[in-house]
């Protein structure tokens, strides 16, 4: 996994995003067993949410299999287009995790996706869960304080081309107290 960061001090007070080029679904995995491992260092009461953005395919549902694996989950973790929202629970690091599986996709009005995301939302942080939402474009505004990973075919006509990935953590959550 090649990772490139821009400069220091450009930006100003905006989080400066990692490039990660993925050329396979283990990179994929990968990249979201280091998420997870990052998420796991911040208190219960800062956890941030993730956002994952992409077109279908491109990599979306294997990053939350990597989130899983980094969580200790070991259930087979598939896409929730369907049922809108599924949960897991695991440990690593010997703490009980969790893993709330979001998918905003066949929502097409903003309310409705904002009305479930807050439902998820408040059970997660009840229990310490990492909520993951995929196709968070279908909300009215993305919420703040939110981790985001845009994932993106190098090809979109061969997708065994690889995928590039954009992560972003916000400002607040760059760097957890100790």
């Amino acid at each position: 996994m090649n990772r490139n960061q821009p400069a220091a001090g450009l930006g100003g007070s905006r989080p400066q995003p990692e490039l990660h080029q993925l050329v396979d679904a283990a990179a994929t995995k990968a990249l979201g067993r280091v998420i997870a491992s990052r998420w796991l260092r911040y208190p219960l009461e800062a956890l941030p949410l993730l956002l994952l953005k992409g077109d279908l395919g491109a990599g979306k549902t294997c990053l939350v299999q990597g989130l899983a694996m980094g969580l200790g989950i070991e259930e087979p973790i598939t896409s929730p287009t369907f049922s809108l929202a599924q949960h897991y629970q695991g440990s690593a690091d010997g703490r009980p995790t969790a893993l709330f599986h979001l998918d905003l996709y066949r929502l097409e009005q903003p309310g409705a996706a904002e009305e479930l995301l807050l439902q998820e939302q408040e059970e997660a942080m009840a229990v310490g869960a990492l909520l993951a939402v995929e196709w968070p474009e279908r909300l009215s505004r993305p919420p703040e304080a939110a981790w985001m990973v845009e994932l993106m075919l190098q090809d979109c006509c061969n997708p065994d081309l690889g995928r590039l990935a954009t992560v972003v953590l916000s400002e607040s959550e760059t760097e957890p107290d100790q």
